[in-house]
C-alpha cells in the first residue's frame, strides 16, 4: 500500500500547457478513440479540456453520451442521502459544518430518529441510501457499522427495505474499513475535494482534514480492508478544474495500477452558498455551467466505465442537460441535514451543509426521467450478488454490465410504480417499460421479463439477476 502522494503536480502543470491548443485534428482522433469505451490518458483528457470550436464540443457532447448509453443503456440509477450528522470537528472555509460556525444548529440523529428518517425514505420508494456523517470521533467506524445494521433492520411491509446503504464519511484506518466492510456496507464515498496539496491546505484550516495524504491514500486503505467498491471526487469551484480533473484520472489511474480497479463512482459537486462560510459565496474557481458540461462530458469519456453521480445542488433544468452527458446516478427528493425528511424543508440554512437547487419530490423527478426517454433504477442486484470491484469493472469494461442493469432497472422501475406512484405517472412508467422490454432484441430475455413483470404485478417483489 502506498505512503506517498502519487500526484504529480508538475506533471500535471506539464501536460496542461502542452495539450492547452490541440489541433482540431487531435480532438477528433482523440474523440474517435474515445467512442470506443476503452478511456483515456491524461494528455487525451487535457487536450479535451482546452478551448474548442462550437462544433467540436457538440461532438464532444455527443461522444460522452454515446459512451454512456453504450455502458449503461438508459437507466438511471435514483438514490438519496440521509445525513446522520452535521457534528463535525474539522475546520474547512467552504462548509457549513465547519466546528468555526457556531450558528448551526447540531445534531445527530439518536435510534428513533434514524429509524423514522429511514421509513419515511421507503414510504417514498427509495430503495438505496447515501448516509452521510460529519467528521467527528463521535462517527468512529464502530458506531457508523451500528447505525447501518439499524437502517438495513427497518422493515416496514415486504418489498420496502432499504436494500443498500453507501456511507459517505471520513477517512478511516484498515482496521476501521474492515469494520465497516464487515457492516456489509455499500460503495465508501470520500471526497478529496481539491488534488492541488497548496489548495487542499488554503481551505482545510483545522482538524485531521487538514491532513492531505491521509484523506488522499483512504481509497487504499479501503481496498486494503476488503471494500472494493469506492468513490470520490472533488468540490469544483476550489482550484482550476483542468488540474482537479486530471487529478481524478491520476487517482482512478493509482487504484487500477495498484488494486486492478478504479472508482465504482466519481462525484461531481459544485460549491453551493453554505452558512458562515464565505468562500462558498464566492468560490476561487467559479464554475460557469458551460464549463461544468465539459468537466461532465470528459471525465465521462476519461473513465466511461466509472457511475457519475450529480447531486441536489444543480437545478433541475441543467441536471436535465447533464443527464446526457454521462451522469448515470442522480440523488433526488434530497435534504443535506440530520432529520430534513422528517421535517420535509428541502431548505433550512441554520442546520443543512449548502443549499439545495432542486426541490422536486422522488415522483417528479422520476415523471421527468420518463419524459426525458430514462429508465429509473432502484436496483441493487449488483452488490448482492457480488458484482462488485474487478468483477463489476470487467463487466462494465465489456460493455457487457448493461445486460444485468437493464433488467434490473425495469423491475425495480416496476415495483416503485406498483407501490409508490400516482396514478398518471403509473401509467406513463408502465407505458415507458412497455416500449423498453418490446425493444428488446434478445426474445428469450423479452419472456423473461414479461414474467418477472407478471410476478411484480401479483405482489413478489426484490427479483433481480
Amino acid at each position: 500500500m502506498r505512503t506517498e502522494s502519487f500526484i504529480n503536480d508538475a506533471l500535471i502543470w506539464e501536460t496542461l500547457e502542452k495539450e492547452c491548443a490541440p489541433s482540431p485534428e487531435r480532438i477528433r482522433d482523440i474523440l474517435a478513440k474515445a467512442a470506443e469505451a476503452k478511456g483515456l490518458d491524461m494528455a487525451e483528457t487535457a487536450a479535451l479540456l482546452a478551448p474548442m470550436p462550437a462544433g467540436q464540443e457538440q461532438l464532444l457532447f455527443a461522444t460522452a453520451l454515446k459512451v454512456k448509453e453504450t455502458i449503461y443503456g438508459n437507466r438511471m440509477v435514483l438514490f438519496a442521502p440521509l445525513y446522520v450528522s452535521n457534528e463535525c470537528a474539522n475546520r474547512c472555509a467552504y462548509c457549513a459544518f465547519s466546528a468555526s460556525n457556531r450558528d448551526l444548529v447540531r445534531r445527530s440523529l439518536d435510534p428513533a430518529e434514524l429509524e423514522q428518517e429511514v421509513r419515511i425514505l421507503q414510504d417514498m420508494g427509495h430503495k438505496r441510501i447515501l448516509a452521510v456523517y460529519g467528521e467527528h470521533p463521535k462517527w468512529n467506524a464502530e458506531a457508523i457499522a451500528a447505525s447501518v445494521t439499524a437502517m438495513y433492520a427497518v422493515r416496514q411491509r415486504p418489498g420496502a427495505a432499504i436494500r443498500r446503504v453507501n456511507i459517505n464519511g471520513a477517512p478511516h484506518d484498515v482496521e476501521g474499513f474492515k469494520t465497516l466492510h464487515a457492516a456489509q456496507i455499500g460503495t465508501f464515498q470520500c471526497f478529496q475535494e481539491s488534488y492541488n496539496r497548496a489548495c487542499y491546505e488554503s481551505v482545510h484550516l483545522g482538524g485531521k482534514k487538514r491532513d492531505f495524504l491521509w484523506r488522499l491514500l483512504a481509497m487504499h486503505r479501503a481496498q486494503e480492508a476488503g471494500i472494493d467498491d469506492v468513490g470520490f471526487g472533488v468540490l469544483f469551484g476550489l482550484f482550476d478544474h483542468r488540474f482537479e480533473v486530471l487529478g481524478l484520472l491520476a487517482h482512478a489511474l493509482e487504484l487500477e495500477r495498484e488494486y486492478g480497479v478504479g472508482p465504482h463512482t466519481v462525484s461531481v459537486p459544485r460549491i453551493e452558498p453554505a452558512q458562515n462560510a464565505p468562500l462558498s459565496e464566492n468560490p476561487p474557481s467559479v464554475i460557469t455551467d458551460e464549463v461544468f458540461k465539459r468537466i461532465v462530458a470528459v471525465i465521462r469519456l476519461a473513465m466511461p466505465y466509472t457511475g457519475m453521480i450529480i447531486t441536489t445542488r444543480e437545478k433541475p433544468g441543467l441536471k436535465g442537460e447533464l443527464l446526457r452527458l454521462g451522469i448515470s446516478q442522480l440523488s433526488a427528493a434530497s435534504r443535506t441535514y440530520p432529520g430534513g425528511y422528517a421535517e420535509n424543508a428541502a431548505n433550512r440554512p441554520a442546520a443543512q451543509q449548502f443549499w439545495v437547487g432542486d426541490e422536486r419530490s422522488l415522483a417528479q423527478v422520476i415523471q421527468d426521467l420518463v419524459a426525458d426517454g430514462f429508465i429509473p433504477s432502484f436496483c441493487t442486484g449488483c452488490y448482492r450478488l457480488g458484482r462488485t470491484g474487478d468483477h463489476f469493472m470487467g463487466l462494465a469494461k465489456t460493455a457487457f454490465i448493461k445486460e444485468f442493469c437493464l433488467p434490473n432497472a425495469i423491475t425495480s422501475f416496476a415495483e416503485y410504480l406498483a407501490d409508490y406512484a400516482p396514478g398518471e405517472l403509473r401509467r406513463s412508467g408502465g407505458a415507458a417499460i412497455a416500449a423498453q422490454v418490446a425493444a428488446i432484441d434478445n426474445l428469450e430475455q423479452r419472456n423473461v421479463l414479461h414474467g418477472r413483470l407478471r410476478q411484480i404485478a401479483d405482489g413478489q417483489r426484490d427479483m433481480f439477476c
